[in-house]
């Protein structure tokens, strides 16, 4: 069978609507378990980024954000929410919003589980589902299978999407060949990443909040211009999510499953990728990461994500096929989705610009999101493979990684995606079963937060007083 189809076939099975049920009905019940803490700690979950400082064994409360921001900002917010317009329709960017509401909940729990049972390995603190899974549920068999999958997924699947939309982008914005990007991109890299966890917090810290902003701005300037047209596409937003829009009420199914999977695969909530990153961090009580978290997802869809669909749609610079419907709109004919749509978004308002705007911002959050994918896996294989030996186990995923970022650039996109989005599906199904299972932990440790806010007391964490087992790091120097 040809690789295309044997993964194409594969993505079908893990992404079907089964599991667009699952990660919208994980965030309703967590919004829910927890009153809705993504309105009422909005607030504190900005307040938070500020609190912890960096040490010897964990990175600042704001290195944490920047790292896990690093991995949830990335190609999907150009190319990915592309895609989901242009299968879905405009009314996919609605449903993006509601996974990123809803999955700021889930958010929150998976990464204060991992701050409830991170260790200290290699002088370093380590966390995220496969320890969370061990130690909470007990379930040593279910937690090696989440640590071999997620190694697997951002060791070898995830990588090539992120550097094959670099290479695309810099080939449409500066004629850059396809191989000259990919050594470019595949030097700095192993530069990065063979600097460790501490590195790739540094440079998350600079670059993040530098390239999201950029692009923000921009996408401001463009609606600033179109300014008189946001109702109207506000109206075909929620007319299409609904189905109640002439002409895309027909695939009003795939609006829900594009939104849901490419939000998902935007803003990684209940992915189990960000609580790897929280776990990394030195702070006082779990349920800070779990906020600051839970505050990097609206940065990521509210934030990166409808900046590029208001691009798209103001400049009405989009297709839609509708999904296997046939087309629908042809606004850019001959033009495939992805970065390019973004790209020529730019260039109705400053021409000439625009694609090489797009390119370097697509460049920065593409790399952070591989530094960030370096980071899972050698944690998970951290996990797998303890002791002096771990070493040598996480310096080979590492040439892994670095192997399948070169070759990204080589192959068609929709291949890379495809093998991005089995990678991205399998995680959420073990990460979401588990942290449904431990939610009640996780209501728990925001209740104490929240008690010790209230009485004003300075924040600690003792989880034996709560009940809670096998934490490793908690109470002790």
């Amino acid at each position: 069978m040809d690789i295309r189809i044997l993964v194409d076939t594969v993505s079908g099975w893990v992404w079907g609507y089964p599991l667009v049920i699952l990660c919208l009905g994980a965030g309703i019940f967590f919004s829910i378990r927890t009153r809705f803490l993504q309105l009422r700690h909005i607030k504190a979950m900005v307040s938070q980024l500020w609190t912890g400082k960096a040490s010897a064994k964990g990175i600042s409360s704001f290195q944490g954000f920047a790292m896990a921001l690093g991995g949830r900002v990335g190609t999907g917010n150009i190319a990915g929410v592309a895609t989901a317009i242009a299968m879905g329709g405009p009314g996919a960017l609605f449903w993006m919003w509601a996974i990123a509401f809803l999955g700021a909940g889930s958010a929150f729990i998976e990464s204060t589980l991992a701050q409830v049972w991170k260790e200290k390995q290699t002088g370093e603190y380590r966390g995220g589902p496969s320890y969370y899974i061990e130690h909470g549920l007990g379930m040593k068999w279910f937690a090696i299978i989440f640590a071999v999958v997620t190694v697997f997924s951002c060791g070898l699947l995830l990588p090539g999407i992120q550097s094959n939309s670099i290479a695309g982008a810099c080939a449409n914005g500066f004629n850059m060949p396809t191989l000259a990007s990919g050594i470019l991109v595949t030097v700095l890299m192993a530069f990065v990443i063979f600097g460790g966890a501490k590195r790739i917090g540094r440079v998350a810290e600079l670059a993040v909040p530098f390239m999201a902003m950029a692009y923000i701005i921009m996408a401001i300037i463009i609606i600033i211009v179109d300014f008189h047209r946001i109702p109207e596409m506000l109206r075909l937003i929620f007319a299409s999510a609904f189905g109640v829009d002439g002409l895309f009420g027909g695939i009003v199914g795939s609006a829900i499953a594009w939104g849901v999977k490419r939000g998902i695969y935007s803003n990684e909530a209940g992915q189990g990728t960000g609580p790897q990153a929280a776990a990394a961090a030195e702070v006082a009580h779990p349920a800070q990461q779990g906020l600051v978290q839970a505050f990097s997802v609206y940065v990521d869809t509210l934030g990166v994500c409808t900046a590029t669909g208001l691009m798209l749609l103001l400049t009405n610079k989009y297709n839609v096929t509708g999904g296997g419907s046939g087309t629908l709109v042809n606004n850019i004919p001959g033009v495939e989705h992805g970065p390019q749509y973004t790209q020529a978004a730019v260039d109705t308002i400053f021409p000439g610009f625009g694609s090489g705007f797009v390119a370097i911002a697509l460049f920065f959050f593409a790399f952070t999101t591989i530094m960030a994918y370096a980071y899972y896996a050698e944690s998970n294989m951290a996990y797998l493979v303890k002791g002096r030996s771990s070493k040598i186990f996480i310096n080979i995923i590492r040439l892994a990684l670095l192997v399948m970022v070169f070759y990204g650039t080589l192959r068609e996109a929709d291949l890379m995606w495809a093998m991005g989005d089995i990678g991205v599906g399998l995680m959420a199904w073990l990460n979401l079963i588990a942290i449904l299972a431990l939610g009640g932990v996780g209501v728990k440790v925001l209740k104490d937060y929240e008690r010790q806010i209230k009485n004003g007391d300075k924040l600690h964490f003792e989880p034996e007083k709560l009940g809670i087992k096998n934490t490793e790091c908690w109470g002790k120097d």
